[in-house]
């Protein structure tokens, strides 16, 4: 973009906009970057100019236009903050500094940093909502460039993290359109063959029902004349990452999907909206459960619309949004539909957003920043914060008829800690809608909460199983944190002073000193938790606390050691009440791989404790015996460098080469086929059961969306019983 249409495509929208520090910043950013390069050979000074013509799209203000004109300068050249101060003052100052640190940080460290990378960024990005904007529009720049790149291992890295971070955080602003399209450029580095066979599959539906396309639009808009309404009417077709997406999470097949096309109706008011939905809806049958109105209720990102589907022409199946033009746009653009001119100055216009019946455009972020109030695991955090980016919401209300939005899946435990951290200690029962209900209920949209209390905390540890949210879990781990160490210092203490009883000492008369050295422990109730926990064994503390100990001595000591069988699996797996005794196994009726939920069942037979998924059906045997259950997580180790089990059953058409397409298709996704086995023969079908080693659970719901992607694939499902 040359510097005149730069200034001119600013103008057009703000007309106060400052053209002499537009042209100073265009020219600063030219002279600072000079000769620099990128990696497609481009000078580099075309990325931050690229990068500021995204932003004039979503006719941002002059400071964050500047910001992204200048927003390599203090990380690729010797200029400073204080020399950006000077030439165009500490708000754009601010800004670059902003952006400057976001790109130090990049979630591109290893996987231990990571987390901290994330608490840093996310509260740099909600302290202005403009720094996140630029850091978008960079990195959506890049993802166009990616192709450049000649290492494939850095492409697939940064397009994973643009589909875990950067579309999500997109996504929780409201900014449709960027999130699509990093979506889909992620998509296309990381799964070209899936991306691929979608493409061909939705070509092949364009030329069967494209026709058909312009008559329900046309059909629609008649229906909506005729009644009296102004209404703009049009078809679209999903993106190939968003069926993706449908195919991993219904399990269905290319061929059941229902909503390929979405219909949109703009209108010119609120009202029109209501009166355009009864139009519809008493010209066509509307599909029971289909119907939702973010117009009333808005999502968490400001989104608002009527969504219904119906039977329509011809019998088909319609999903249908009905919105206003500025709808649509708060619907596309997100918090930058907001900036507009008023009273002299452009800016965002907060009094507009209101009026429109919205919220606050940061509110997901917010949520956020209250995650990491409770610290924790570095795991948990990255996974919580990508957990809370992703979740759609569900509304409920509390007794006195206050809503409270919580995402989809929320469970009564969600709801509690939503309100307070402190009601959320307390729990002990909940009713919904007037009725005493099991914690592990799933909450709907108009459900009515109450909140039973009990006098003290418990937040047992196998809560975590009962929240999807990242505040309850990180709250639920801070408690067990606080009040399980006293339980693990008392375990670690007795096992010490067992062990040395069996070798004829006693820990009181020796100092324990050069062991907290050696294991780098400040007291020596940090050294019993160690114990407790199975980090520190007994034997360790007894050689270095007695280094001439005899044969006979130390065999005594170690004479009962604990069961070993469940060793290796406790690399992979944790839990609190999990102690280094327990023999761990993995339940073969469900088979848990690596990202699964699990739950651990204490055994009666002496087996120590099983591992399940949370959905296997054996786990209904246990429902009323709560004192048996485990809350566990899989390790970093198991997430990283394990390969696990699991079975594969798919419906595939009878027909020559069509399982070795099938084979082609798990291979080329990373998949060993380990066995298969077909069964339930007939003259057009096969059944057939596949045993894969996968790396975890993302990795066989991949391979399963893979091979629904194939058109002679019927269903594919993951055995877990």
């Amino acid at each position: 973009m040359r510097q005149y249409e730069l200034i001119e495509k600013v103008r057009s929208y703000d007309p106060t906009a400052d053209e002499a520090m537009l042209n100073r910043a265009y020219v600063y950013t030219m002279r600072m970057h000079g000769a620099q390069k990128r990696a497609s050979g481009d000078p580099y000074f075309a990325h931050p100019i690229e990068v500021a013509g995204i932003l004039t799209d979503y006719r941002l203000d002059t400071a964050t236009i500047i910001t992204a004109l200048l927003h390599d300068v203090i990380e690729d050249t010797p200029v400073t903050r204080g020399q950006i101060a000077e030439m165009f003052g500490d708000e754009v100052a601010e800004l670059v500094e902003g952006v400057t640190k976001l790109s130090k940080l990049e979630l591109t460290a290893e996987h231990t940093r990571q987390a901290e990378n994330l608490r840093k960024f996310i509260l740099a990005i909600s302290k202005d909502v403009r720094v996140l904007l630029v850091k978008l529009a960079d990195r959506l720049h890049n993802m166009r460039t990616l192709q450049h790149i000649e290492s494939a291992a850095k492409r697939e890295r940064i397009s994973r993290e643009t589909l875990d971070i950067y579309a999500p955080l997109a996504r929780s602003i409201g900014c449709h359109r960027f999130c699509t399209e990093l979506e889909e450029l992620a998509f296309a580095h990381l799964n070209p063959v899936a991306q691929d066979a979608i493409r061909r599959r939705l070509e092949t539906l364009r030329n069967n029902q494209g026709g058909a396309v312009a008559m329900v639009s046309g059909e629609i808009a008649t229906r909506l004349e005729t009644a009296g309404l102004s209404a703009r009417v049009f078809g679209r077709e999903k993106n190939p990452f968003s069926i993706w997406r449908k195919l991993q999470k219904k399990s269905i097949g290319f061929s059941q999907l229902s909503d390929i096309y979405a219909f949109r109706v703009i209108v010119d008011g609120e009202d029109d909206c209501y009166r355009a939905l009864g139009v519809i809806h008493r010209a066509w049958p509307s599909v029971p459960e289909r119907f939702k109105d973010f117009i009333s209720t808005p999502k968490r990102n400001n989104y608002r619309s009527l969504h219904t589907t119906v039977v329509g022409p011809r019998g088909m199946r319609i999903e249908m949004q009905i919105r206003t033009e500025a709808m649509d746009r708060v619907a596309e653009d997100g918090v930058a539909a907001h900036w507009r001119y008023k009273d002299q100055s452009y800016g965002f216009d907060a009094e507009a957003q209101a009026a429109a019946g919205g919220r606050d455009p940061l509110v997901n972020l917010r949520n956020l920043v209250q995650l990491l109030e409770h610290g924790g695991d570095a795991d948990d955090l990255v996974e919580h914060a990508k957990l809370e980016m992703f979740l759609d919401q569900v509304f409920v209300f509390t007794p006195k008829g206050s809503l409270v939005s919580l995402p989809n899946g929320a469970m009564p435990l969600d709801f509690a800690y939503a309100l307070h951290t402190e009601i959320g200690d307390t729990c002990i029962g909940v009713k919904i809608n007037g009725e005493l209900k099991p914690l592990r209920t799933l909450l709907q949209n108009g459900d009515v909460v109450e909140v039973i209390r009990g006098a003290n905390p418990v937040a047992p540890p196998d809560w975590r199983s009962l929240t999807v949210t990242g505040r309850a879990r990180s709250a639920i781990r801070r408690h067990i944190r606080l009040s399980e160490k006293e339980e693990f210092v008392r375990l670690g203490r007795a096992s010490l002073e067992q062990t040395f009883a069996r070798a004829g000492k006693a820990w009181r008369d020796v100092s324990l000193r050069p062991a907290l050295e050696r294991f780098a422990v400040a007291a020596e109730d940090d050294l019993f938790e160690a114990l407790g926990r199975g980090r520190v064994t007994p034997s360790q503390v007894l050689d270095i606390a007695f280094p001439g100990l005899n044969a006979a001595q130390r065999e005594a000591a170690t004479a009962h050691r604990r069961i070993e069988d469940g060793k290796s699996a406790r690399l992979y797996v944790r839990g609190s009440g999990l102690t280094a005794g327990i023999s761990l196994h993995f339940g073969p009726c469900c088979s848990p791989v690596p990202g699964d939920r699990i739950v651990g069942i204490i055994g009666s037979d002496g087996r120590g404790l099983t591992v399940h998924t949370i959905d296997c059906e054996r786990l209904a045997e246990f429902e009323d015996s709560e004192e048996l259950w485990r809350d566990l997580q899989w390790t970093p180790e198991a997430e990283r460098n394990t390969i696990a089990r699991a079975r594969l059953t798919a419906t595939i058409r009878n027909a020559p080469g069509v399982l070795g397409q099938a084979c082609t298709i798990i291979g080329e996704a990373g998949g060993n086929i380990m066995n298969l086995r077909m069964h339930h023969r007939q003259k057009d079908f096969f059944d057939v059961d596949i045993d894969i080693d996968v790396k975890d659970a993302r990795h066989i719901t991949n391979i399963a969306a893979a091979l629904r992607a194939n058109p002679s694939i019927e269903t594919v499902e993951r055995v877990k019983t």
